[in-house]
């Protein structure tokens, strides 16, 4: 069942070679297209190892990792456009806690999803990581929205 070219329509960045990267915060990269499979719950996991961001008060990089699970309803993010989207923040300045939980904001109100979490596994600095957790749920998903957050605190 191979996807027609109407179901690309709204994708215009895969493919594209004159890709133009964005170098300040853009949500407006992101790009959504039909989940062929609706009546499915199925999870779906993209892993960006070299995610950067800079600190709000000095200005200098933050370097981390975002790990973001969905299930999906009837609309998916474009990889490309999530990596163009991801990239954006690269000169954004926020705190981690912020970068995970804007970034959790702008895929829910794109897709509207089942259920979505954003992980960060920033790396250290002043000798501190942190691992922002952030996580949204439609009226089915208020159970896994609780356990995945409990779930995701950290032994010492």
């Amino acid at each position: 069942m191979s996807r027609t070219d109407d179901e690309f329509g709204e994708v215009t960045r895969l493919g594209n070679q004159h890709t133009r990267y964005e170098y300040d915060y853009n949500p407006g990269v992101l790009e959504t297209f039909p989940n062929k499979h609706p009546e499915n719950e199925y999870l779906v996991t993209f892993n960006c190892p070299e995610f950067t961001t800079l600190c709000p008060k000095t200005g200098q990089p933050d370097f981390g990792k975002i790990i973001i699970n969905y299930i999906p309803r009837e609309r998916m993010v474009e990889s490309k456009s999530l990596k163009l989207y991801l990239f954006s923040f690269r000169n954004h300045g926020d705190f981690h806690e912020d970068c995970v939980n804007i970034i959790m904001k702008d895929l829910v109100r794109l897709m509207e999803p089942r259920y979505l979490e954003v992980v960060g596994v920033f790396m250290p600095r002043g000798g501190i990581s942190i691992y922002p957790f952030a996580n949204y749920g439609d009226a089915e998903h208020q159970d896994m929205v609780r356990q995945r957050l409990l779930a995701s605190f950290r032994n010492s």
